[in-house]
């Protein structure tokens, strides 16, 4: 009956609609409490609303909360297109209350503590809320202070520092790299966990392409820079990419670490295993250190490297004692690289795992491989598609149709220029893509 109304409520006032959406996200309580709502959550949320309502065993409005205060939300792979110069920034970003439907309530604060003992949670202002059953989807930390220099360099209009890792900076980066003539361009990537690695290296490729066409290619020479041992995490495509990178004369150097910035003099640092080497730039495009968040970090519910401690394979949390606690996407301990196409495939198994505790006791038979994807773009017009799994391996979606995923495509360049965002905005965040299985929910044996 409350279903029934609060429909009812939606359909015969927007004011009506307010006050009810207001009540809901002021409840102590809620059957599945989701903190975040990046990719993750607001994908996630929805899919489980839309699992219980399939099963006939539909929730109430308001049984699921979002808990967010964050006024925008972005389409961070669209920050390489503008990087790149191929799409507007405000094209990747909407008010985050405008993606959020009726049927979820939407607190807009951000988490404080988590108390898992008590499935509750503490808000900034102080507020406990309790759940039976908690999602967290917080994504992850930009450590942007951790190199000194750098703040002040991507603030500077005309110091040449630029990253594609942050809404402010994306358009600098297409600016930056539009305006050079001549010099040594810089690419960075830094040791350790960030979100989708090949990012760092797509805009560097983009960068080559746009200077080969511009007739730029002998006046600007271009290096890349990562704390890495090799190119990319899987092999099969790390060996094509360092390939391609010495066909076109891309400077290569391994485990050198980004450790400082001096903007004045154009000078950046990077720490290597025979030390620290100092090296000249013109443009000096920063893929910055990541790390956990420091209220996950500092809570009873990660591991020792603060992230969310989740089964990989049921994404259930590991302590027994916190089994109404599952995480998705960057903040949760998944050995896997945090992309969105990785929450594709993460959110049908959370989402069946939890809809089966809650209606039998147990998780289902619903089980998590590692998919991933990055679809790393090698130049306008051309995108090498990287699908893998757990173990580094190799899960390619259109090779039996297509060919070797390693050999870049136009049709793959196209499903990351206009496809997958068309997708993401339309149906992702509605509950309603899947990733390689489209717009049919994955069903699982039990």
């Amino acid at each position: 009956m409350l279903a029934l109304r609060s429909k009812a409520l939606m359909r015969s006032s927007p004011a009506a609609a307010r006050r009810w959406a207001s009540t809901a996200a002021e409840k102590d309580k809620y059957k599945v409490l989701v903190v975040g709502a990046g990719s993750g959550g607001l994908t996630v949320a929805n899919q489980i609303y839309n699992r219980f309502k399939s099963a006939g065993k539909a929730l109430n409005q308001g049984d699921i909360a979002i808990l967010d205060a964050a006024e925008y939300h972005y389409y961070q792979p669209g920050w390489t297109l503008v990087g790149a110069g191929l799409k507007k920034k405000d094209e990747t970003r909407r008010r985050l209350d405008s993606l959020i439907p009726p049927h979820l309530a939407h607190i807009p604060e951000y988490v404080k503590a988590f108390e898992p003992k008590s499935s509750s949670v503490t808000t900034t202002s102080g507020r406990t809320i309790g759940y039976e059953n908690l999602v967290v989807a917080t994504g992850l930390q930009i450590n942007w202070s951790s190199i000194p220099g750098l703040e002040k360099a991507l603030a500077d209009p005309s110091s040449g520092v630029s990253s594609i890792y942050s809404y402010n900076t994306c358009d600098k980066a297409w600016r930056d790299i539009d305006a050079l003539r001549s010099g040594k361009a810089i690419f960075t990537q830094p040791a350790g966990v960030i979100k989708c690695a090949g990012a760092p290296q797509k805009i560097m490729w983009m960068a080559w392409d746009r200077y080969q066409k511009t007739n730029r290619g002998d006046t600007i020479s271009i290096d890349f820079y990562t704390g890495m041992p090799s190119m990319f995490s899987v092999k099969k495509y790390s060996d094509a990419l360092n390939e391609l990178r010495k066909e076109r004369g891309v400077g290569g150097f391994f485990q050198h670490n980004l450790v400082k910035v001096n903007p004045d003099a154009h000078k950046a640092t990077f720490k290597t295993p025979d030390g620290e080497v100092e090296v000249d730039y013109t443009l000096l495009h920063v893929s910055p250190p990541m790390g956990p968040l420091e209220v996950i970090k500092s809570s009873p519910i990660a591991d020792q490297a603060g992230w969310v401690s989740v089964d990989q394979a049921t994404l259930r949390h590991t302590n027994p004692e916190y089994g109404n606690v599952w995480a998705i996407g960057d903040c949760s301990s998944l050995p896997t690289s945090k992309t969105a196409a990785a929450i594709t495939a993460q959110a049908p198994v959370l989402t069946e795992n939890l809809f089966s505790v809650v209606d039998t006791g147990k998780v289902a038979g619903a089980a998590y491989d590692g998919y991933t994807s990055c679809p790393l773009l090698t130049g306008y017009g051309k995108l090498m598609l990287a699908e893998f799994k757990y173990g580094l391996e190799p899960k390619e979606s259109f090779s039996n149709v297509l060919g070797d995923q390693v050999v870049p495509r136009s049709a793959f360049y196209y499903l990351k220029k206009d496809f997958f965002p068309w997708v993401y905005w339309n149906y992702m965040l509605k509950g309603n893509w899947f990733g390689s299985k489209g717009f049919v929910r994955p069903t699982f044996g039990q």
